[in-house]
């Protein structure tokens, strides 16, 4: 267990207490620990690409903290009134479709390695901005409602865009995957069936 998985599994504890926190209305305590989060997801990504501390149980960590901590907090925020019904539902559902998609092909025989889109990073992007602004607004009263309302249309926008660039990478893949042909069987060498034809003849 290296530093940068131990940093995300930090983010993964984080989650329940984010939770807790919003819902007993701590939300200057829930923004810090927002960007505690924030700030230990840079400090693992940038720890193991500094020094070459990828490992295979990182690979599938990173992104289950990242999703874990963004999805609990749009749920959590918007069972709380504080974000719009439509845009918690477009941010799990998205993540839904992903990873059903991903499921289905693996069952029908056609896997699919989801490589990070470019609409998927600046929706990343988005999703963070507006989670730590509204946390921020609502613990500090920075009266940024103005920005917020914009960064739900942006956020949104961009979340319904990366839903249909992955839905359409997968049904190109599905259309034009072709499994790998089944191997040939060995042939018997010439020599060896002349010698299994000559013992039949002696015999």
């Amino acid at each position: 267990m290296n530093i940068p998985n131990t940093l995300t599994l930090f983010r993964i504890v984080l989650v329940p207490f984010l939770v807790w926190l919003i819902i007993d209305q701590q939300m200057f305590t829930a923004f810090l620990l927002f960007m505690a989060a924030g700030l230990s997801d840079a400090a693992d990504g940038y720890l193991a690409k500094r020094y070459g501390w990828h490992t295979e149980l990182g690979a599938y960590l990173d992104p289950i903290a990242d999703k874990a901590l963004l999805v609990t907090i749009y749920v959590t925020l918007g069972l709380a009134g504080h974000l719009p019904v439509w845009l918690v539902l477009a941010v799990v559902s998205r993540d839904i479709l992903i990873v059903g998609a991903v499921m289905l092909a693996w069952m029908m025989g056609r896997p699919v390695i989801v490589k990070p889109l470019l609409v998927s990073k600046v929706n990343t992007f988005a999703q963070i901005l507006l989670a730590g602004v509204v946390l921020a607004e609502l613990g500090l009263g920075l009266g940024l409602g103005g920005l917020v309302w914009v960064l739900i249309w942006v956020t949104g926008t961009f979340t319904i865009l990366s839903a249909a660039a992955y839905f359409w990478a997968w049904l190109r893949h599905m259309a034009s995957y072709e499994p790998a042909p089944p191997p040939r069987p060995r042939r018997q060498k010439a020599g060896g069936l002349g010698t299994e034809r000559s013992r039949v003849r002696a015999s």
